[in-house]
């Protein structure tokens, strides 16, 4: 399933990962005030040039499920505001604005992360899904996005996660 250097790397740098993985999870939303919804106006003030970023994620996941539905989600004073892309029963993924950048997360159950693991999406995205703790749902991964990058790798991501 792994490649012996991508299991090398990933037991290495476990602790080191985990530590920096957790300073990114206390890096807020950029909209924090539950009373204030964020519009889209906000939002491209916000994020600045990756807001056309976030616009294509969210399109091409539409188009590949055009019954998702998105929402704003106020998940209280620590992560401020979020945005949903939901199919039916679960959510799709979180779109997370932070200041002139945003991060996707994806929850992958078993089926999904080993499908992941055998395409030619990046290494470094199949070490921090390796690298996750695995809960009841499946393992979760927070992908910054700062440019476009990594975008095929995330459409790839999103037809994963619809399809399984």
């Amino acid at each position: 399933m792994y490649s012996q250097s991508t299991k090398a790397v990933a037991t290495k740098s476990i602790g080191a990962r985990r530590t920096k993985i957790a300073q990114k999870r206390t890096v807020k939303s950029i909209f924090i005030d539950k009373n204030i919804k964020p519009t889209n106006k906000d939002l491209e003030k916000g994020l600045g040039d990756t807001f056309y970023i976030w616009k294509s994620i969210e399109d091409f996941t539409k188009k590949k499920y055009p019954d998702a539905t998105c929402e704003w989600n106020f998940s209280g004073e620590k992560f401020g505001w979020s945005y949903r892309i939901k199919d039916k029963k679960r959510i799709l993924k979180y779109l997370l604005p932070r200041d002139k950048f945003f991060k996707i997360a994806f929850v992958f159950g078993q089926k999904a992360t080993n499908e992941i693991m055998e395409s030619d999406i990046s290494e470094s995205i199949k070490i921090e899904l390796n690298l996750a703790r695995q809960n009841a749902e499946g393992r979760g991964i927070r992908i910054e996005i700062k440019d476009q990058s990594n975008f095929e790798d995330i459409q790839k991501l999103i037809e994963i996660k619809i399809s399984n």
